[in-house]
């Protein structure tokens, strides 16, 4: 934030002290809303820029355990506090915050989401959710419990082209749904070797913060921070929890899905360190009314991308993009989605073929197909601000975003048990094979 616009929210400021936090916070009316970020590199710095850019945030507070990026983040916004512990932050200046952005590897989303919640504040959160289950689970029940205003940071949730996706799919326009196939070339794993020995930390960097609740582990350079932690169990979700996320949304929400009853990972035997390079994982689901009862999900990650069949094979011999998904119809008419900024393609007889999106979009809700990423981005985070000034609600709040992680982290569950079907029960949050049961929660470290 510039200092001039800084200074036109002061007189506000000076006030806040002297008003209940529910004035200030997720109610209609309320002049500002004071945002604390949690994670300020990379994604979270994107993420800050981007709630910062609605003109009723005041960015309050940064956190991140380099200071190498607080650094960066707070010549941008020099009026906020810094810190690098997240629970110093909340100690020191609560009742100066009314929502928390959190920006951080997956390992860290609940432990700093539920303390965040534990203070009554509304919740940005990045995907996945979580890192475990029974972490989603509880930041679901919290949220419900008091009435939070909550967002999942999966943008294209809100893109023009995932919104008429599900218009077209509900509308009906390939039938009911018997199948969908996933895919996403993005390699986020790692089949090598435990790395042995350890590195000097950098003199940014605090270790034991970025550890966090996961065991104690010696730092080495180019494994862990800044970038490649996704690909290491420990601390990420595999490809299928980083890009999965984005690609499942819009067939999960348009078909209304739940948690699935199997899912079955086809893969290399487990190391314990790294997740697989290459995944199938299959899914199956109760059937929806806009599935078939016989509904069944595929999952493919991996540089190769999925192998090619009939279901797949696209008009005039065209490669499949990098990412996507494809919803089978059950009389053989088919829908692409590309991931991402593309509208949907439908596929009829082996041919594209044309459709009026007036027909679908009947009531106009889907206002102007914007192609720019940094015009359509913003949509996601200001709806999570509007919602905490009252004005509407959250479309990836926690309970959605919880069943979608779940499902998401059952497949990444069955890389541990490579071709072996797991049975789940979504009531009891339990799998029937006793040894997969393990991996629903970690083993959390206190730091």
């Amino acid at each position: 934030m510039k200092k001039r616009d800084f200074l036109k929210t002061s007189s506000l400021a000076l006030g806040a002290a002297m008003l209940p936090l529910s004035f200030w916070s997720c109610n209609k009316g309320a002049q500002v809303v004071r945002t604390a970020h949690i994670g300020v590199g990379n994604m979270g710095f994107e993420d800050l820029k981007a709630i910062a850019s609605h003109p009723k945030v005041v960015v309050t507070a940064l956190c991140d355990v380099d200071q190498h990026y607080l650094k960066t983040a707070h010549a941008l916004f020099p009026e906020a506090q810094i810190f690098q512990d997240y629970r110093r932050m909340f100690e020191t200046m609560a009742d100066q915050i009314d929502a928390v952005v959190v920006s951080t590897p997956d390992h860290t989303h609940a432990p700093a989401s539920l303390l965040a919640m534990e203070h009554d504040k509304a919740v940005y959160c990045q995907k996945p959710l979580s890192h475990y289950v029974s972490e989603s689970r509880e930041m679901r029940s919290v949220a419900r419990k008091k009435g939070l205003v909550t967002q999942m940071g999966i943008q294209v949730h809100s893109f023009y082209d995932y919104k008429l996706a599900t218009m077209l799919v509900q509308g009906g326009i390939i039938g009911k749904v018997r199948k969908v196939i996933a895919w996403s070339n993005k390699n986020w794993g790692y089949d090598g070797p435990v790395p042995e020995g350890a590195d000097p930390v950098p003199a940014s960097l605090d270790w034991n913060l970025w550890l966090g609740t996961s065991q104690e582990r010696p730092y080495k350079e180019g494994y862990y921070h800044p970038g490649n932690w996704r690909k290491l169990m420990d601390y990420g979700c595999a490809t299928l929890g980083d890009m999965g996320v984005h690609i499942f949304d819009t067939p999960y929400a348009a078909l209304e899905l739940d948690v699935p009853n199997t899912i079955t990972n086809h893969c290399r035997p487990t190391n314990g360190y790294g997740y697989p390079e290459r995944n199938s994982v299959h899914y199956t689901f109760e059937g929806t009314p806009y599935t078939t009862a016989d509904f069944e999900w595929w999952w493919f990650d991996g540089e190769a991308g999925p192998k090619i069949s009939d279901e797949l094979r696209l008009p005039t011999g065209e490669a499949l993009p990098e990412q996507g998904a494809m919803f089978i119809g059950e009389d053989g008419r088919r829908l692409l989605l590309p991931h991402f900024m593309q509208l949907p393609k439908l596929i009829v007889e082996g041919a594209y073929t044309d459709y009026d999106i007036k027909a679908y979009d009947t009531e106009e809700t889907l206002g102007e197909a914007i192609r720019d990423y940094a015009r359509e981005s913003p949509k996601h985070y200001h709806e999570f601000i509007e919602s905490c000034l009252g004005n509407g609600n959250c479309s990836a709040d926690f309970d959605y975003a919880a069943r979608l992680t779940e499902t998401i982290l059952l497949g990444v569950i069955a890389g541990r048990f490579p071709g072996q079907v797991l049975h789940y029960d979504k009531a009891s949050s339990a799998f029937t094979a006793q040894e997969a049961n393990a991996f629903l929660q970690g083993n959390h470290r206190s730091f």
